[in-house]
């Protein structure tokens, strides 16, 4: 199977614009990635043809609802390969997912003087949640060091790994760097001292095939709309034994079994966790994201990627009075940098301006800006979809920014 990227980009209608008079250069993939034809019609088509709410209607339209939406269930296992369905779990994005674990396997496990490590380099997702489960039940948030070059210290890491440590929640692709971290080296040491791993996967996913089985991580969260599906939507990957432990995140209509004054019992998983009327288009979009996906040769989309963003580090590295912010020896799909007497943000306003979009400031990632010394940086970040001309497109723009900058 080859790798046509022109014909791949025409699959992408959004991509066929201009902006402010100049053909749109899209860089800003790690914040939300566009939709190929496929996925919208597979929306539209629901809205269309099917629109009604899922498992409990007595009439057609909800029969067929229900079978896409529990058949996109069944594509996100085989996409990740989960052992069963009742292991994948719709939640809003990466967000929600994480949250859910801190407030119900959190809440259940952690206590006074347990320890929860991040790394230094997390999204405020998986900062925020962890710090508000501390004040709540004293357990405490333990930040793992990152290096000059954006680098996990993973002797530090190894050094703080004791019976205190609970759990390791950490980000697989930095969404602020790139770093992809060594995870499958962090489940095997976590998993040593005896705690669980939950992994947050948004800036991974689309990069490359995930098994759930081989990696053996507790949890694994993602995002839909950082791989060509729709926002809104996410998953959480938890293994079944964890899941079938946990309480309930929220309350409400699907997550019960039966309910009195007297009482409540809950639903089987995954329903468990799922209350209230789902995001039913989302997880169609979903499921059509993971079936385009899933039609590409992805070692070849992801020597398209690397030969991108290589090309981009390497134009970087010669662009005078630009410096790279995390330059790992292993990264994916996003290059963070600041010039030489220029606001991050009004770097971005002129690129935009030449058709470039790019994303600035802090990334919701304000401790990692702070180990830089950074209050932000311009972050470009590539898809399958990108090419070296849009790299090309990108420096060329840096230069035209800078006769009015500098």
């Amino acid at each position: 199977m080859s790798f046509d990227v022109d014909a791949l980009r025409a699959q992408f209608p959004i991509l066929d614009q201009q902006v402010n008079g100049k053909p749109l250069v899209y860089l800003d993939n790690g914040a939300t990635t566009h939709k190929p034809n496929a996925v919208i019609d597979a929306i539209a088509g629901y809205y269309r043809h099917d629109n009604s709410n899922v498992h409990r209607g007595a009439h057609t339209l909800s029969d067929r609802a229900t079978a896409r939406f529990e058949q996109a269930r069944e594509s996100v296992r085989g996409f990740i390969n989960a052992r069963s369905t009742d292991e994948v779990i719709w939640t809003k994005g990466t967000t929600e997912a994480i949250n859910l674990v801190a407030f119900s396997w959190g809440r259940d496990n952690l206590k006074q003087g347990d320890r929860v490590l991040v790394s230094g380099m997390e999204h405020h997702a998986n900062i925020v949640p962890w710090q508000i489960l501390g004040a709540q039940t004293g357990a405490e948030l333990v930040p793992i060091p990152v290096d000059d070059r954006g680098q996990l210290d993973m002797v530090a890491f190894t050094d703080l790994l004791d019976e205190r440590v609970k759990l390791v929640s950490i980000v697989h692709v930095s969404n602020a760097l790139g770093t992809v971290n060594p995870v499958e080296a962090i489940i095997e040491q976590a998993h040593a001292v005896g705690a669980k791993v939950m992994i947050d996967g948004a800036q991974a996913v689309a990069h490359w095939p995930l098994d759930m089985q081989a990696l053996d991580c507790d949890f694994y969260a993602f995002s839909a709309h950082k791989m060509y599906g729709p926002m809104g939507i996410g998953v959480l990957y938890g293994k079944r034994e964890l899941l079938e432990a946990m309480p309930p995140f929220m309350g409400g209509g699907e997550m019960i079994e039966t309910v009195s004054f007297e009482g409540t019992t809950y639903n089987t998983l995954p329903f468990k966790f799922e209350p209230g009327t789902p995001n039913v288009a989302g997880a169609i979009g979903t499921g059509a994201a993971i079936e385009f996906i899933n039609s590409l040769d992805r070692d070849a989309v992801a020597a398209h990627e690397a030969d991108v963003l290589n090309y981009a580090v390497s134009r970087a590295k010669d662009y005078p009075g630009l410096t790279l912010v995390g330059d790992a020896d292993h990264r994916a799909g996003v290059m963070g940098f600041v010039l030489e007497g220029a606001h991050p943000a009004d770097l971005g306003m002129l690129l935009d301006q030449q058709g470039v979009a790019v994303r600035t400031g802090n990334h919701c990632a304000m401790p990692i800006m702070t180990r830089f010394g950074l209050t932000g940086t311009v972050r470009a970040s590539f898809a399958l979809y990108n090419t070296r001309a849009d790299v090309d497109a990108l420096f060329a723009g840096l230069d035209k920014a800078k006769t009015f900058l500098m």
